[in-house]
């Protein structure tokens, strides 16, 4: 049955005639659609966020922790019903959909749980008679622009430090993915959020980003996707003093040495490589092995890889799922016919699979060898199941090679040596770094973001998010 949203703006289900269809991409079925609003709405949509925000900024930290917990908990409430909508629109098997559900609801709580940590602090003040101290204030109106891959989790990862942090939000989902957004504004205020604390804007790109970025009530925007918009909404955003968080692309490489366990790295590297269909930021697209190992290597990643149950999400046993829609997976299949070109051999996959999927967006998970540094495949970020295999030789070679690109996402080693590892560790250019461990999975808690044309200066996650949620105010008070 298909599931026709609106959008939510004003404390009210807003739709239109002109609608936007979703469709799974893994059979085409139309499962829904949303209205595509324009910029005729841009107003109405500040207006009531400029009005949540005056409440939810006067509202007592303690409640919002409890709207924020009531939230979480109707998210694991309805769990079963949510994970099948990600499917259904993502593409996604149904195991991840639900571990996307269980984790934004862990997002909503720990930023939750915050409510009774410090508002400000104290600070000592040398004049007479005289108390100082640090207030942390909401910076007022954030707009959130979300992909597609995660329709939930990142929704979720920008929304609970906003919310915890007393701002309203503007929250623009993917096209392709607009309903688990709206399923999300329905926990919230069903869980008692005031109704005008958040704007979920459903149309596409274009116009309505533009329209969206363009408002002068804008404090902050938050924006999860590829680099060139991310790039885009930077300079559209220069020279106003709006605050800009971009996380963007990554071509995140793992490096296998000499001494590396193999079947560690193997099994590692293929979870985090076809998870979610190699549709992750964080995902592993490069990997660099030392060059006495490679043949060894290469047998275990490969029988691993053949080894994938591609198919509808929705079906026990899948592992790797659909890809977005049809551009994309053209796409995908374009840049490793073009790297087969260039006389690269897809050892695995390298085309898209028959049969009963063929009428589906799949690409086989796919290995790459013999990729030349120079190549697409190498250097631009695929966002699809594939790989591309290089040697090095030594540590120093595979740093040099994981480093000559314009991406600073994640990167990995797998190693035994503790020498090895901090070397790798002090000077791999990624915001994240992992030891014999998967380039992808990093926990709520934990301070994520890229370097390079990988992100802006504002971290995610942890702690370190709220920074670009809140302002400090210093006030001194003499007694009279």
């Amino acid at each position: 049955m298909a599931n026709e949203c609106d959008a939510w703006i004003g404390g009210a289900w807003v739709g239109g005639d002109d609608r936007i269809e979703v469709l799974n991409p893994a059979t085409g079925e139309r499962i829904g659609s949303v209205p595509n609003l324009g910029a005729e709405v841009v107003s109405a949509v500040y207006g009531a966020a400029q009005r949540g925000a005056t409440v939810w900024r006067q509202t007592s930290p303690l409640k919002r922790m409890e709207v924020m917990l009531a939230a979480a908990a109707l998210l694991r409430e309805r769990a079963e019903q949510l994970a099948r909508t990600i499917v259904s629109e993502n593409g996604k098997t149904l195991a991840e959909a639900r571990g996307e559900v269980a984790k934004s609801a862990e997002f909503l709580e720990y930023y939750a749980a915050m409510g009774r940590d410090p508002q400000g602090y104290l600070l000592a003040d040398g004049r007479v008679r005289t108390q100082t101290r640090a207030i942390y204030e909401p910076i007022g109106v954030v707009l959130a622009i979300t992909p597609w891959n995660d329709a939930l989790l990142t929704p979720c990862r920008k929304l609970a430090p906003a919310l915890t942090s007393g701002n309203a939000v503007v929250l623009k989902p993917a096209s392709d993915t607009p309903l688990i957004a709206l399923e999300l504004a329905r926990a919230l205020v069903d869980a008692g959020m005031p109704p005008t604390v958040l704007q979920v804007v459903t149309g596409r790109g274009g116009t309505i980003v533009d329209s969206l970025l363009a408002h002068d009530l804008v404090a902050g925007v938050s924006f999860t996707g590829s680099t060139e918009v991310g790039l885009q909404i930077q300079r559209t955003l220069a020279g106003r003093n709006v605050r800009v968080q971009t996380e963007m692309g990554g071509k995140n490489a793992s490096v296998v040495l000499a001494d590396a366990d193999l079947d560690l790295a193997a099994d590692t590297i293929v979870a985090a490589a076809f998870g979610g269909a190699g549709q992750r930021c964080t995902a592993t697209s490069r990997v660099l092995v030392d060059r006495p190992v490679r043949a060894e290597f290469l047998e275990r990643l490969r029988s691993r890889v053949e080894a994938l149950v591609v198919g509808n999400g929705i079906t026990d046993g899948t592992q790797v799922g659909a890809l977005i829609h049809a551009r994309h997976r053209d796409a995908v299949l374009a840049v490793i016919e073009r790297a087969k070109s260039d006389g690269a051999e897809a050892i695995v996959g390298g085309r898209a699979p028959g049969g009963d999927l063929a009428g589906g967006c799949f690409v086989l998970p796919t290995v790459l060898t013999g990729v030349a540094e120079e190549s697409p495949a190498w250097r631009d970020e695929i966002f699809g199941p594939v790989i591309a295999v290089r040697e090095c030789d030594g540590l120093e070679d595979a740093l040099r090679q994981v480093n000559a690109s314009s991406y600073g996402l994640a990167a990995g080693v797998f190693t035994r040596s503790l020498d090895s590892a901090e070397r790798f560790i002090a000077a791999a250019d990624t915001g994240q770094v992992a030891v014999n461990l998967p380039t992808s999975g990093w926990d709520i808690h934990h301070p994520f973001g890229g370097f390079k044309l990988s992100g802006s200066g504002y971290k995610e996650q942890g702690v370190e998010a709220l920074s670009f949620y809140r302002r400090v105010k210093t006030a001194a008070v003499r007694a009279a």
